[in-house]
Formats: structure tokens, C-alpha cells, sequence
């Protein structure tokens, strides 16, 4: 894949930067599978579904940065591309979401940069997701970087809906029918009200489970 212009001057900068994210990625990946692996030791439970990863292409970055007045040039990359890489963490019920964005923060080598809860305060089209924002070090061999990762946490069935709503906002770039909007804002009420029935049902399952104790 060919870089766009600007980023293409600095080469050697750009594979470092490159690698920095695709180790980020793999130390994230490492702990999240820790955890989840402690967890189902402890609690005979596993609190992730599955965990999807991913750099941003050179094009999304610049693109990115240009929606933002910015200059493409790997300086503004960094500091102000917060999403080149991303992990995605989808459990099975909404319990899951606090209790796995708990357990990331108690990480001492992750620092938490900032959270943004769309889970308790959904956008205007019904997205909800819990997204934080965290530093991870990078030991390289002359230095160690604090490099980002986005860390986005949600349900099976609100990953579903963010997907439709991916397709539809790049499909329409931004600007779809009022009709396909007010249809994905219902679509997003449903999914509320299943995860709402889910965790209810899963309670019932749980506390049937002691009784028979």
C-alpha cells in the first residue's frame, strides 16, 4: 500500500512509529487475554466474548488529520491521532463492560489518558460504547516510548449495531437519509432493551444455579 505524500517523507520515521503501534497492540493484547484468562480461573467465567485489533491504514490517518485542520506529517500523527490503534473488547453482557474498564485501570504500567463513556451517555444516533484511552511503554532498545492505544469496550450486540452504523456513515459519507438515521436510532433502543433482557436473564440463571445448592 502506498503512503500518502506527506508521510512518505520521513520513512524511517514512520516503519519506527508503525512498529511502536504494532507492539502496543501486542502488549495490550497480552494482558486482556491475562486477565480474561484469570478471571475464568477465579470465577470460572469469561468476561470477553472476543477481541478484534487494528491499525489505522496510512489513508485513514490522513484523512483523519485533514477532517482536523491538521498537517499530515508524523508529528501531528501521533500526538493528535489518538486511534491508530485500536482494540476492540465485546462481552457478552453490559456488567462486563465496568467490570473489564476496572480491571484495565488497575494495570500499573497502563496509564489511562481519559475515558469517554458513551455507554451511560449515548451519541445523538444511539452509539454506546465505553472508550478509553491508555499508554502502554514500549521497550525499545535505546529507549522507552509511551505509545496510545484506544480501547474500545462494548456488548455482542451493540458491536453489531456500531458495524451497521460504520457501513452506513462511510456508505452515505456522514449524511444519510433522515429516514435510515431515525431507523438506526430505533435499531439502537432494541439493542438497549435486549442487553437490558439479557443481563436480567442471566441473573435468574445464576441465582437458579445457587438455589439448587
Amino acid at each position: 500500500m502506498d503512503m500518502p505524500e506527506k508521510l512518505n517523507e520521513g520513512i524511517d520515521s514512520w516503519n519506527t512509529v508503525m512498529l511502536l503501534y504494532h507492539s502496543a497492540l501486542k502488549e495490550v493484547g497480552t494482558k486482556l487475554e491475562i486477565l480474561n484468562d484469570e478471571f475464568q480461573h477465579v470465577h470460572q467465567y469469561n468476561p470477553i466474548e472476543y477481541i478484534k485489533s487494528r491499525i489505522k491504514t496510512p489513508e485513514s490517518i490522513v484523512k483523519k488529520l485533514r477532517r482536523n485542520g491538521y498537517e499530515s506529517t508524523i508529528d501531528n500523527m501521533v500526538n493528535y491521532v489518538n486511534d491508530i490503534a485500536g482494540i476492540r473488547i465485546v462481552c457478552s453482557f453490559t456488567s462486563d463492560i465496568y467490570r473489564m474498564a476496572d480491571m484495565i485501570g488497575k494495570q500499573n504500567d497502563l496509564t489511562v489518558v481519559w475515558v469517554k463513556d458513551y455507554f451511560k451517555n449515548p451519541k445523538d444516533s444511539g452509539y454506546k460504547s465505553y472508550h478509553m484511552l491508555v499508554t502502554v511503554p514500549i521497550f525499545l532498545s535505546d529507549r522507552v516510548v509511551d505509545t496510545k492505544v484506544e480501547i474500545q469496550i462494548r456488548t455482542i450486540a451493540m458491536d453489531f449495531w456500531a458495524s451497521l452504523e460504520h457501513k452506513i456513515y462511510y456508505k452515505f459519507e456522514g449524511n444519510a437519509p433522515d429516514y435510515i438515521s431515525e431507523d438506526l436510532k430505533e435499531c439502537a433502543d432494541i439493542v438497549s432493551m435486549l442487553d437490558a433482557k439479557m443481563l436480567s436473564l442471566n441473573k435468574a440463571i445464576l441465582e437458579a444455579k445457587k438455589a439448587e445448592q
